[in-house]
Order: C-alpha cells, then structure tokens, then sequence
C-alpha cells in the first residue's frame, strides 16, 4: 500500500477517534507498520511526535466546542481525555493563550491546529546522495537505551553521557577503534547506531551505540544484536569534518518526506541504522520494492 495513502488514512482515523484514548493507541492498525516504525515515518514527514499532533488536534477541537456549546469545563476535559480540569486548562492556555472560560467570548483568537494530510510536494532541486544495497544479516554489540517516542530529540545527550564517561571510547577499543570499517560503507567508520532493532510496544525507540561483532570480539558486558539481512536504501552526506554538526536527522528527515513517497520502494520492519566514517555520514533504511 502506498505510504502517502496509509499517512492519510491514519489522520482519518484519528479524526474518527479523537475522543477515544484507547482507539488512538491503535491508530497504526490501519497501516502496514508497526506501532514504533508508524511513529518514526509521522516524526520525520510531519516534523513533530505523533502525541503532539493527537494533542493540539484535540485543544483545537475543544476550543471549536467552547465556542458552540455550555457545557461544563470538566465535561469538555473529560471528552478529549485530560483527567481533571485543571490539566486540561493548563493545556489549554500553552496552546490558546487563553483560558478555557475566556475562549467563550466572542471575538477572542485561537491557534487552531488543522487536519494534517499528506501528499508528494517539490521541495526544491538539492540533489540526495543515495544507493541501494543488499547485504546478508550481521551481527553488532554496543550499549543500548529505550526512548519515549516524545524524547527522539535526547539521543544527542545520550551520545555525550557515553563520551563523558568514557564508555565511548571503551566501545571504540572493543571495535579496534573504528579501524576494521563498516562492512556496507567505503572509508573507515568509528561509530554507528542501530535505530529500532526490534519491535517495541508502547511508542518507545530503542537506540543502541555499536560496532561490528567478530568472532573475535570482546562483547562483555554489551548488548549484542543480529542485523537481519535487507535491501537497504542508504543516504550519504560527504565532507564532514565535525561530527559535532551532525546531519543524520537531516538525512532521515529527507529520506522519509522527499525520497521514500515517491521512490517506488516502502519501508519493511526492521531497524534503521546511522553510520559514521571519517569523512561522511550515512542512514541505512530497510526497504523493500513495491
């Protein structure tokens, strides 16, 4: 199924369900992803966490009801599931700028949230560095954490936890220090992630700091995972200098909203994985062609 259809068809669920806590949970039961991979493809196409958008679709909708009906506050809380008034008036003013009781007026002005809907637009004529790859499975170790999906945004501070502490490095050394490379890429990697290595509930994100696992290898101590093997689409940003300019968001965020609804590929379940070399930095998407 087309990925722009099934985008679409979930905001019309989430309209369907809006007061419904429960559905909502459910709303990648109408695509072909899973609960994390739906999650993921919304964050980079429409550029905020889907509990954000379900949130401000549901104080847009209140403020609409504040103006057409008089009904109790709390009445209209419980509707779009806050647990008490106060909540959902604190809510309420972080979106509004106004209290629920003011938003009765007449005349006063709302920051209305709309429907999304999703379709192929032309950003520009910025050329993507990609290919596709197919390699066998693989295996990797390396230190893990499981993310929120609303906190995508402090893996950064995950990266400088393990630099700080010096669990960096240690990883390094157990990978002969990057000096072995990256199987899939040309130059020398000292670093790579694995994004999702396996199919979490709940919304959360996996994340895992890893190297090649060889035969050889030292994983005490480390989580090891086997990389199933895939068609990959990869994406490359040459010339880096300073991975501390990162642009692994900007390839994700590229790869999923420009390249993936038009490319004739859709993404299959497995992991994404983040690749740093010396000189260039590249996102691997498992994919499969329609």
């Amino acid at each position: 199924m087309d990925l722009l259809i099934q985008l679409n068809r979930a905001m019309a669920y989430i309209e369907e369900h809006i007061c419904d806590d429960t559905a909502l949970a459910n709303v990648s039961s109408v695509t072909v992803y899973s609960e994390y991979h739906f999650g993921r493809l919304f964050y980079y196409i429409a550029d905020m966490p889907l509990s954000e958008y379900i949130r401000k679709r549901k104080l847009s909708l209140a403020a609409m009801d504040l103006q057409s009906e008089c009904g109790k506050v709390i009445d209209l809380a419980v509707k779009y599931g806050y647990d008490s008034a106060d909540s959902f008036t604190r809510a309420f003013v972080k979106q509004h700028g106004i209290t629920p009781t003011i938003a009765r007026k007449q005349g006063v002005m709302f920051n209305i949230f709309p429907l999304i809907t999703f379709q192929i637009k032309i950003k520009g004529v910025q050329a993507m560095n990609w290919r596709i790859e197919q390699r066998g499975a693989f295996e990797v170790f390396g230190i893990e954490r499981i993310f929120k999906g609303d906190d995508v945004n402090k893996v950064p501070d995950f990266w400088a936890e393990l630099q700080q502490n010096g669990e960096y490095d240690k990883l390094l050394e157990a990978g002969d220090g990057g000096t072995i490379g990256w199987p899939f890429s040309e130059g020398a990697c000292t670093i790579n992630a694995v994004v999702g290595r396996h199919e979490p509930g709940g919304g959360v994100m996996p994340y895992m700091l890893c190297v090649l696992k060889r035969e050889d290898s030292d994983t005490d101590g480390y989580t090891v995972s086997q990389i199933p093997a895939a068609t990959w689409a990869v994406f490359r940003e040459e010339g880096m200098t300073d991975h501390n300019d990162c642009q692994i968001p900007k390839l994700f965020q590229r790869a999923y909203s420009e390249w993936l609804p038009s490319s004739g590929y859709d993404k299959v379940l497995g992991p994404d994985l983040e690749v740093y070399g010396e000189h260039f930095e590249e996102v691997w998407i498992p994919v499969i062609k329609k």
